[in-house]
C-alpha cells in the first residue's frame, strides 16, 4: 500500500457506493483504480505519468469520466460529508494562479487592482 491509498476505513465507506455493473469482461481492481485516480488528483500530474502500480492510465481516466458522467462522485462526496463532516477541504483561491491574459480587460490592458500569484 502507497503512502495515500485508501484505507481499509475508508475503501469499507466507498465500495458499496461503486456501481457494480457486468461489462462482460472481468473488471479491474476498484481499489486499485480509484488510488490511481486521487493520485492524479492528488499530484496533479498527466494521466499518463500514473505509475504503473495503479493500472493502465486509460483504464483509470476512463473509469473516472465514466464515473463522473453517472454521478458516482456525487455519491461518494455527500457520503463523506455525512459520515465526516470535518474531512472536506476547500481550496484557497489565493493559491491558484492565473494566465497573465486572465487578467486583462477588452482591448488589452491590464487593470493596476488584478495581481497575479507570483508576479
Amino acid at each position: 500500500m502507497a503512502r495515500f491509498d485508501l484505507t481499509d476505513f475508508e475503501w469499507g465507506l466507498i465500495q458499496p457506493l461503486l456501481p457494480n455493473k457486468p461489462r462482460g469482461v472481468a473488471r479491474v481492481d476498484d481499489r486499485r483504480v480509484l488510488n490511481g485516480i486521487f493520485w492524479v488528483l492528488r499530484t496533479g500530474s498527466p494521466w499518463r505519468d500514473l505509475p504503473e502500480r495503479y493500472g493502465p492510465p486509460t483504464t483509470i481516466y476512463n473509469r473516472f469520466n465514466r464515473w463522473a458522467k453517472a454521478g458516482v462522485w456525487v455519491r461518494v462526496f455527500e457520503t463523506l460529508i455525512e459520515r465526516s463532516p470535518d474531512s472536506m477541504q476547500f481550496i484557497d483561491s489565493s493559491i491558484i494562479r492565473a494566465h497573465q491574459q486572465a487578467a486583462a480587460k477588452k482591448g488589452g490592458r491590464i487593470t493596476p487592482s488584478v495581481a497575479l500569484v507570483g508576479d
